[in-house]
């Protein structure tokens, strides 16, 4: 079996959550010994798909034409696309009948939890669906000189040692709660804070554009790094935040996990039944909650869940998604 993974628009993507996504599907099939490419023009035996562009429509109602199983990814919904860019939200409901649009071509349907899945299957999609983590390359994440990581860092964002420094990470969107982000910034003048992730500023709207062009002594805009950068952060941050309003999965959650991060996530569906409060995560229901919550921290208040929280690492390891996207593909071909 040869796996065409296809995703139209690559380049527009890359640095987004879907981006990396796409990047840990490619590591799990090698992981495995999955057979792929990711060139349309060669020969495959099963298409999975992982966006929703018209090229990719194309290519799969193609593929169906021709008999070829079709595995879409659904890594989009209405829910997280309401609060991105400028008019989504006027724009959402056309949004969510083209991703049916194009759901509707997959013979098995993947995506990342069990929250994201009853989303589409209260959609009305009636074919399989699968949820399936994205992942993490546990083997990234195995560091030996944590302290002279930890020392470049905040040489090169002018931390000192002694610092309280809260991480965040994602695009410029109000969903991912980067509003609230600045204002806690503006509350704790005594805590550092840095935000990893970037979007060209004219397709915002203007109270995000405000928001990154805050001025405050203790808040950084770092932009676009590499994910080096960002396990790197993670490592030399005292407390990694989540304030995020919706996702399908957060593969940052996984990341701060795996690096043994303390962080906070915004108490949302999306997370219940892996990420529990007080368990392997601290979590926060609104501003209030992750003001007090970061102040305890910072006062050493706020017990570490660190360990219990590496777990959820372990569990979706690549290899272990690969195993489970190969059981799918079986599953496509003889549905096919």
């Amino acid at each position: 079996m040869r796996v065409l993974l296809y995703s139209g628009n690559l380049e527009q993507i890359k640095r987004s959550g879907l981006g990396k996504a796409i990047q840990h599907q490619q590591k799990a099939l090698e992981y495995i010994g999955i057979d792929y490419t990711m060139n349309p023009n060669e020969a495959f035996d099963l298409l999975h798909i992982n966006t929703y562009f018209p090229k990719s429509y194309l290519l799969a109602a193609k593929c169906r034409k021709k008999g070829i199983p079709v595995v879409y990814h659904a890594h989009s919904t209405k829910e997280d696309f309401e609060n991105s860019f400028r008019f989504s939200n006027l724009l959402a409901p056309s949004f969510k009948q083209w991703l049916l649009t194009c759901y509707r071509l997959g013979d098995i349907i993947i995506t990342p939890t069990p929250y994201s899945k009853r989303l589409l299957e209260n959609y009305g999609l009636d074919q399989p669906i699968y949820a399936v983590s994205n992942g993490i390359d546990l083997s990234k994440f195995q560091i030996t000189n944590k302290q002279t990581i930890i020392r470049n860092f905040r040489d090169k964002y002018g931390y000192q040692a002694c610092d309280f420094v809260v991480m965040g990470i994602g695009l410029y969107l109000k969903r991912k709660g980067i509003l609230d982000f600045v204002e806690l910034a503006k509350r704790l003048p005594h805590i550092q804070f840095i935000w990893f992730g970037y979007l060209d500023l004219r397709y915002v709207p203007d109270e995000i554009k405000t928001a990154v062009t805050t001025k405050l002594p203790n808040l950084k805009f770092a932009g676009y790094v590499p994910n080096e950068d960002i396990r790197a952060g993670l490592l030399a941050s005292n407390l990694y935040i989540f304030p995020t309003f919706e996702e399908t999965e957060g593969i940052p959650a996984i990341e701060a996990c795996a690096m043994k991060t303390d962080f906070i996530v915004r108490d949302i569906p999306v997370f219940d039944g892996w990420l529990e409060d007080g368990v392997n995560v601290h979590k926060a229901k609104n501003l209030e909650e992750f003001q007090q919550k970061i102040q305890r921290a910072y006062e050493g208040q706020l017990p570490s869940l660190v360990e219990p929280a590496y777990q959820i690492a372990v569990d979706r390891d690549l290899p272990q998604i690969g195993q489970q996207l190969l059981a799918i593909y079986q599953e496509a071909q003889k549905i096919k």
